[in-house]
C-alpha cells in the first residue's frame, strides 16, 4: 500500500491532489491513502475564516470548500490531523473524528483508525504548558484567548491514547515529540533552520507530551509537521519486558509551496484478510467509553487519576470484554460509515457574504457515535451552558495579577507545569510554538534553486518519486487481543529499492544501513496554476531575522 505523507497543507487540496496526480502519471503507481499532518484548515465559508488564528491579510478561501460543497470530490481517501491554523469551530463538531468531506475523514481531538489492517493514530493541535490541564471550553464566536486555546493539546487525549496497548503502525502529530532531533543529522537541521539552535542544545524544542506518546506507543512510523522543514529520524525503543526493542521511522515535512519538500511516498505492507475501506479501531473506542466520565469542559485545571492512592481507578486500558461489547454497541460493523452531511452553507464564490458570523452547529455524525457509545458529545455539552462558561472565561481572563511599579504583570496564577523541563513560558528563549504567524507565510531569502531560476520550462520540472522506509524490527510478542483486533505484530517488509532518478536522491535518515532505501523528495513547481485568492507563486521575502529573536507575547506568535 502506497501512503501519501504531507506536511503543512494549509488549505491548498487542489495543488496537493494535483500533485499526487501527477506523480501516479510519472512513476506509474497508485497512491492509496494520504495523511496531512495539520494545518488543514478546512474551511467552509466566511464565517469559518474568523475562527481560525491568522492574521487577517491571510484569511483566505483557499479550496477546501469545493470538496465541502460537493463541487469537487477527494480522489484519494484523505485522513488528517488538526494544526495551529484550523477552522475550529469546524473541527471542534466532530471532537472523536468524522467526516468533513467527502472521502476526507478527520481523527479528532485524538483518534485511531484502520486501513487495510494498518493502524493509523493521531494527535490534533499543539501542545502549550497553560492550556494542557483544561477542558475543552472554548466556543465561538472566540475571543483573543480562545481562538488560540481551542487547538491546544489536552491532557485528557494524550491520556487516553497512554491507555493504549496495542501495537500502532502509524502516528500524526502537528509538532515534534522533544528530543526526535537528536536521532537524525541534528547538525543539517540546524544548518536549515539556524534559530532552533537554542532549543535544540537546551532540549526544549517540541512537546513533551509528544515525547511521552513516542516511548509508550513506539510505533513504526511518526509523521510530523509544523516547523516547515524536511528531517528524518530513527529511534530505538528501550525493549519492553522481554520483548525486542522496537524502532520509530520519524519524518517530518514541509508546507505545500514551489520547491519545498512537503510530500513523500512511504510503501507499507497491507495485512492479508483486511477491509479495503477505513474502520473503526475496537481497542480506541473502549477507550473513549471507559473514559468519557473524566472529560471536562471548562477551564479549570485538572489531572488524570494515578496510581497515589487517592483514585478508585487510574487503569482505562480496554479489556478484551469492553472490545467485544464495542463489538455490540457497533452491531459487528467495524467499517466507518459514510454519512457526511453538510452542516453549514458552503462559500459561493458568486455571492460572497464577508459579514457571515461564526457558526455554532452540533454534527450528526458526532451525534449518532456517541448514542451508539455512550458518550458525551463535549461540543454541544460546551455550547448548553456557553453563557455561564463565557462569563466563567471572562472572569478568568480578568485575575488580577501583581504587577510591578511600571503596571507590567510580574506573576501567573497558573499553577506549575507538570513537565519539570517545560519551557515554554520562557520569554528568554524561542520556542517553535511562539514563531510569528506572518513567519507562517513568508519565505527564506535564500536563492532559488537552478531549475527555479530557469522557469517554468518542462525540463526543468522536479521529476517527483517515491520513498520506500526500511523494515521496521517488530518486539511485540503475541497479545491475546490480536485476534479480536485482527492485528498481528507489525512485519514490515522492504519492497525493492526504487531505481533513483537522473536529479539524484538521499536516504531518509543519514547513518542507516548500507542497503537502506533511497527516496526521492517531490516537490512543487512553481508553473502550477494558481486558484483565486490563493497566494501567488512569487514569494514575498521577508528576513526571519526581523522578528525571530525577539520575545513575543506568549501566543501571539504561534508557528
Amino acid at each position: 500500500m502506497k501512503i501519501a505523507v504531507e506536511g503543512c497543507c494549509h488549505g491548498e487540496l487542489d495543488k496537493i491532489y494535483e500533485t499526487i496526480s501527477y506523480l501516479e502519471k510519472k512513476e506509474g503507481v497508485k497512491v492509496d491513502l494520504l495523511l496531512c499532518c495539520g494545518d488543514f484548515q478546512a474551511v467552509r465559508n466566511e464565517g469559518d475564516m474568523k475562527c481560525m488564528a491568522v492574521p487577517a491579510k491571510y484569511r483566505t478561501m483557499q479550496t477546501f470548500y469545493k470538496y465541502y460543497s460537493g463541487e469537487k470530490k477527494a480522489p484519494v481517501l484523505t485522513i488528517f490531523i488538526g494544526g495551529n491554523h484550523e477552522a475550529s469551530n469546524h473541527l471542534q463538531e466532530l471532537p472523536y473524528g468524522g467526516w468533513v468531506a467527502p472521502n476526507i475523514y478527520y481523527l479528532g481531538y485524538a483518534g485511531v483508525v484502520r486501513y487495510k489492517g494498518i493502524r493509523i493514530g493521531g494527535l490534533s493541535g499543539i501542545f502549550k504548558s497553560r492550556d494542557y490541564r483544561r477542558g475543552h471550553h472554548e466556543f465561538p464566536p472566540y475571543n483573543s484567548e480562545t481562538l488560540r486555546s481551542a487547538y491546544h493539546i489536552r491532557n485528557i487525549e494524550v491520556f487516553k491514547l497512554k491507555q493504549i496497548q496495542m501495537p500502532m503502525d502509524i502516528f500524526l502529530s502537528h509538532d515534534w515529540p522533544r528530543g526526535i532531533y537528536y536521532y537524525g543529522s541534528t547538525e543539517e537541521l540546524l544548518q536549515k533552520k539556524k534559530f532552533l539552535r537554542q532549543e535544540v542544545e537546551s532540549n526544549s524544542l517540541g512537546s513533551p507530551a509528544a515525547e511521552e506518546l513516542l516511548a509508550h506507543l513506539q510505533p513504526s512510523y511518526w509523521f510530523s509537521a509544523h516547523l516547515h522543514v524536511k528531517f528524518a529520524a530513527v529511534m530505538q525503543h528501550q525493549p519492553k519486558g522481554n520483548a525486542s526493542p522496537r524502532v520509530t521511522k520519524f519524518l517530518s515535512l514541509d508546507k505545500c509551496l514551489p520547491y519545498r519538500e512537503f510530500l513523500q511516498i512511504v510503501d507499507v505492507p497491507e495485512r492479508p484478510g483486511s477491509s479495503d475501506g477505513l474502520e473503526y479501531d475496537p481497542e480506541w473506542l473502549a477507550i473513549l467509553k471507559a473514559t468519557n466520565s473524566l472529560q471536562r469542559t471548562n477551564p479549570h485545571p485538572w489531572n488524570p487519576p494515578e496510581n497515589n492512592g487517592l483514585h478508585e481507578r487510574w487503569d482505562f486500558s480496554a479489556s478484551e470484554a469492553a472490545m467485544m461489547q464495542v463489538m455490540e454497541d457497533l452491531n459487528g460493523e467495524l467499517s466507518v460509515p459514510v454519512n457526511f452531511s453538510q452542516t453549514v452553507p458552503a462559500y459561493d464564490p458568486s455571492n460572497p457574504q464577508p459579514y457571515t458570523a461564526p457558526s455554532y452547529t452540533t454534527n450528526p455524525q458526532t451525534t449518532e457515535l456517541c448514542a451508539m457509545l455512550g458518550l458525551t458529545d463535549i461540543y454541544a455539552q460546551v455550547g448548553q451552558g456557553h453563557d455561564e462558561l463565557r462569563r466563567v472565561q471572562e472572569s478568568v481572563g480578568r485575575e488580577e495579577e501583581p504587577e510591578d511599579e511600571d503596571g507590567d504583570s510580574v506573576g501567573s496564577a497558573e499553577e506549575p507545569s507538570e513537565y519539570p523541563t517545560d519551557t515554554s513560558g520562557l520569554s528568554s528563549s524561542f520556542n517553535p510554538d511562539e514563531i510569528t504567524i506572518e513567519d507562517e507565510w513568508e519565505e527564506e531569502e535564500d536563492g532559488k534553486s537552478d531549475a527555479a531560476v530557469k522557469g517554468d520550462e518542462c525540463s526543468d520540472v522536479h521529476t517527483p518519486g517515491r520513498m520506500v522506509l526500511p523494515e521496521p524490527i517488530s518486539d511485540v510478542s503475541p497479545n491475546p487481543l490480536s485476534r479480536l483486533m485482527n492485528l498481528p505484530p507489525p512485519s514490515h517488509s522492504t519492497p525493492a529499492a526504487v531505481a533513483r532518478s537522473q536529479c539524484g536522491a538521499e536516504r531518509l535518515c543519514e547513518g542507516g544501513d548500507e542497503d537502506t532505501t533511497t527516496a526521492r523528495i517531490l516537490k512543487r513547481t512553481s508553473g502550477e496554476s494558481e486558484t483565486p485568492g490563493s497566494r501567488g507563486t512569487t514569494p514575498i521575502i521577508k528576513r526571519r531575522n526581523q522578528v525571530i529573536y525577539t520575545a513575543v507575547d506568549d501566543e501571539e506568535g504561534e508557528d
